[in-house]
């Protein structure tokens, strides 16, 4: 389990960019994150007004956010030469996105994610992310580990 404050320890993003609230389970390669959508977020003003809609590259970012943590966590264990201090995870692929359901205010993404390769600094991961226990998106990509 992590807290919001754990996770900025772990990645660089921050209000209004950050689009995870907690981790809720994790292990070697998986991790589970979630993230409450505020009724009143910015980006809903404009995003079909009077139907709004999280947009979803915001739903894919949150994924790719949960993967950077899954992969900071990883990075930073040892003191090879590979270990990440003083680098960040930053994405350089995205891959079969599905959306198979929209994302209202007051919903709950609930993004699992799987490290399915790494290859030295190249990180290849999957993730799912739900709503009410129905799939909203899938996708896969990848990251790489960039000076910070």
């Amino acid at each position: 389990m992590l807290t919001r404050e754990e996770i900025c320890e772990l990645i660089p993003h921050r209000d209004p960019f950050l689009w995870i609230d907690e981790v809720t389970a994790e292990s070697a390669n998986q991790l589970t994150a979630r993230k409450f959508v505020a009724a009143d977020l910015d980006v809903f003003r404009g995003h079909y007004p009077g139907q709004p809609v999280l947009p979803g590259v915001l739903v894919c970012e949150a994924a790719m956010q949960a993967g950077a943590v899954l992969i900071s966590r990883q990075a930073n264990v040892g003191e090879s030469p590979t270990s990440g201090a003083g680098r960040v995870p930053v994405a350089t692929r995205i891959n079969n996105v599905k959306f198979r359901r929209m994302v209202r205010p007051g919903d709950t993404l609930v993004i699992d994610v799987e490290l399915t390769e790494r290859l030295a600094d190249a990180f290849f991961l999957k993730a799912t992310v739900k709503v009410d226990g129905k799939t909203a998106a899938q996708l896969e990509f990848a990251c790489t580990l960039a000076q910070a």
